[in-house]
């Protein structure tokens, strides 16, 4: 029986906020504390997040013609399958499974599971439940058709833009709590390098590519794709520079550098413990929607390497009423769980963050082989290039290899995954191709 295809259902809106929420998840609530413990200064601070958000930016401007050139289904894995072989692909796809995407989702609903108790008074012991259940729900939205998983994903989008609005609006309505001035020199020494510093600002961004799996399922892909990147991307960068001003306006550089939860400290210091409930109620939910776009951009890539024969041809299917590759997105959460329940939050971030950004780099680097080859130029192509895909490489290749010298256990164990994959491709290639076809 044929697949019946995807349906293209998904709008500029939902696309946008799509991208919005693919990048906000738990990072601007937890990673400015350690920015601003590696530089001296908010000037200096705010900075690292206008140039992390440019950064970025210039990423979803070479997905955005990527997006245009191919509007199907699969994002990166396609890309690196077409440009570089089917091994490229291959690799991509096994380590989005065992440690990019599932990981992503795993430490995240870990920091649902951290929040859920706090608000509701449970038990430690309860975090690890959580998250497992929080997994299982997202997965089972998604189950019933893009239409009804991206209404439900506007509104976490919505909820946890309104979650950073109130942020915002109380550090606007508030600066000075305690004395403080937001962008008064800050008397924490510096720590390593700007480099060291931009690592959890990048990492914050990190998610900006899922829209690029889904293109498949959305309406005029080579118009909405780059337009609803852009919007997406814009609203981030605003959000998180405005969101890091607050925290500065109400703690100062050093209160921030001193929190280990600048969100809640922040509501607690002008709204009490009322006001950090509320916000934990906010981070909760936006660390859903996060979970639930992860899970659905990932099992996209799974089904698309199911019909190359590259995975277990189960996968590929599509459900027929609802065309959803449903096998694939509860495989997906299924390793996910297992994450949470053998690794810890740290872990499981700096797996994720390591192997996402080097996957950014090396699919941008497909640009390059798609001006050559890729015929026709698409409805929307890269501005400066080659300029700007270079720098973005450039950084990120940069930021990639201090992140490894900073953890080299961490961005080894990566390493061992993508590695790994070689004997499994050549294996799979060997003797159980036919069974995937």
């Amino acid at each position: 029986m044929e697949n019946p295809g995807y349906a293209r259902r998904l709008t500029l809106m939902d696309a946008a906020l799509i991208v919005v929420g693919g990048i906000i998840g738990g990072g601007i609530f937890l990673n400015p504390g350690i920015v601003a413990q590696r530089t001296s200064s908010g000037w200096v601070l705010l900075g690292l997040w206008v140039g992390g958000g440019l950064l970025t930016l210039i990423g979803c401007l070479c997905y955005a013609e990527l997006g245009a050139r191919r509007p199907q289904a699969g994002g990166s894995y396609v890309y690196l399958r077409e440009a570089f072989g089917r091994l490229a692909g291959f690799l991509f796809g096994w380590t989005m499974l065992l440690v990019i995407y599932s990981g992503s989702s795993a430490a995240v609903a870990t920091i649902f599971g951290t929040y859920a108790t706090s608000v509701f008074g449970l038990s430690p012991a309860l975090v690890k439940p959580l998250a497992v259940g929080a997994l299982i729900f997202v997965t089972g939205l998604n189950l019933f058709g893009i239409r009804f998983g991206a209404q439900v994903q506007n509104v976490f989008s919505i909820l946890k833009l309104l979650a950073i609005a109130a942020l915002v609006v109380t550090g606007l309505a508030f600066a000075g709590v305690g004395n403080t001035e937001a962008l008064a020199p800050g008397v924490v020494p510096t720590s390593g390098s700007l480099a060291s510093a931009l690592l959890p600002v990048l990492f914050a961004f990190s998610g900006f590519s899922y829209l690029n799996n889904l293109a498949g399922e959305v309406r005029d892909p080579q118009r909405t794709l780059p337009r609803a990147l852009v919007l997406g991307m814009l609203v981030v960068i605003a959000a998180y520079v405005l969101t890091n001003y607050a925290y500065m306006a109400v703690l100062g550089h050093d209160g921030l550098a001193a929190s280990q939860a600048p969100a809640a400290d922040v509501m607690s210091r002008v709204f009490g413990t009322a006001g950090a409930r509320v916000i934990a109620i906010g981070i909760a939910v936006s660390t859903l929607g996060f979970c639930n776009i992860t899970l659905v951009a990932g099992a996209r890539v799974l089904q698309v390497m199911g019909e190359d024969g590259l995975f277990f041809a189960s996968v590929a299917r599509l459900h027929p009423r609802y065309r959803t590759p449903n096998i694939a997105l509860m495989a997906l959460a299924a390793w996910a769980i297992v994450l949470v329940l053998g690794a810890n939050y740290g872990q499981l971030l700096d797996f994720a963050a390591f192997g996402d950004w080097a996957a950014y780099a090396v699919t941008i680097a497909t640009l390059f082989w798609y001006r050559r080859h890729g015929g026709e130029r698409p409805a929307f192509a890269t501005p400066a290039y080659p300029l700007l895909p270079l720098v973005f490489m450039a950084t990120v290749v940069a930021v990639v290899v201090a992140y490894a010298l900073d953890k080299p256990l961490s961005a080894g164990v990566v390493c061992l995954v993508v590695l790994a994959g070689l004997p499994v491709y050549a294996v799979w290639r060997r003797l159980f191709s036919k069974l995937a076809r």
